[in-house]
C-alpha cells in the first residue's frame, strides 16, 4: 500500500463517490450529518463496508463509529482483521471518532476534509470546538502521527503528486467538495427540525 501512488488515492476517492456518498445522500434526506466512512483492504482495496452518519437514532453515530458499529456487527468468521484494513473517513474524525478508531486498533486512516474545511464549508464547527474546550487544542494539535497510528489528508497527499499526475485527482476531489456542499446546504436547511444535540 502506497500512500502516495495515484492509483491508491484514486482508489479512495472512488469509494467516497461510489460507496459512502449514496448512502450519505439517503442519510441526509432522515436529517443526519454528512460524515461517512469505509474500510477497505490493504491487499487488493477492496469494499469491506461504507457507512454513514445516523445520530438520529443515536448521537453516537458519528460515520467513524457507525461504520465500526456495523463492522463488529458482521459474523466474526467473515470479519477481516483490523491489521490488514484502510480506514476512509470523508472528513477528519472528531475527538470520539479518533478515540473509537484507536480503540478498535487501527494503525491508519485517510481523510478528505479536514476540521476546517467541516468548520468552514459545512457550518459544523463542533470538531474543533470540542477540541478546543475539552482538551485545550487548538487545529490540527493533536498527533497526526503516534504510537497507535498515521492519519494522511487526501487532498495534500494530492496536492503533493506531480503535475502531471495530480491534475485528474484534484478535479476528482473538487467535484467531491461540491458533491457534499450541496448535501450540506440540504442538512443545514432540516437540521432545526432534528433532536441531534450538536447539530
Amino acid at each position: 500500500m502506497d500512500n502516495r501512488n495515484p492509483a491508491f488515492l484514486n482508489r479512495l476517492l472512488d469509494v467516497i463517490e461510489f460507496d459512502i456518498v449514496p448512502k450519505t445522500q439517503e442519510g441526509v434526506l432522515k436529517g443526519n450529518k454528512l460524515f461517512g466512512a469505509a474500510l477497505i483492504r490493504k491487499d487488493d482495496l477492496s469494499l469491506v463496508l461504507a457507512e454513514t452518519n445516523n445520530e438520529m437514532e443515536n448521537p453516537l453515530w458519528h460515520g467513524e463509529v457507525h461504520l465500526l458499529k456495523r463492522f463488529y456487527e458482521m459474523p466474526a468468521s467473515s470479519r477481516p482483521a483490523i491489521d490488514t484494513l484502510v480506514f476512509i473517513a470523508t472528513h477528519e474524525p472528531c475527538s470520539l471518532c479518533l478515540s473509537s478508531i484507536t480503540w478498535c486498533g487501527f494503525d491508519n486512516f485517510f481523510f478528505l476534509f479536514s476540521h476546517e474545511d467541516s468548520r468552514d464549508n459545512f457550518a459544523i464547527p463542533h470538531d474543533l470546538r470540542i477540541l478546543k474546550e475539552v482538551f485545550t487544542l487548538g487545529p490540527g494539535q493533536y498527533n497526526r502521527e503516534n504510537a497507535f497510528w498515521r492519519s494522511f489528508n487526501i487532498a495534500k497527499l494530492v496536492a503533493e503528486l506531480p503535475d502531471d499526475q495530480r491534475a485528474s485527482l484534484a478535479s476528482r476531489a473538487l467535484s467531491l467538495s461540491k458533491q457534499y456542499g450541496k448535501l450540506s446546504d440540504v442538512y443545514q436547511s432540516t437540521k432545526a427540525n432534528n433532536a441531534i444535540p450538536l447539530n
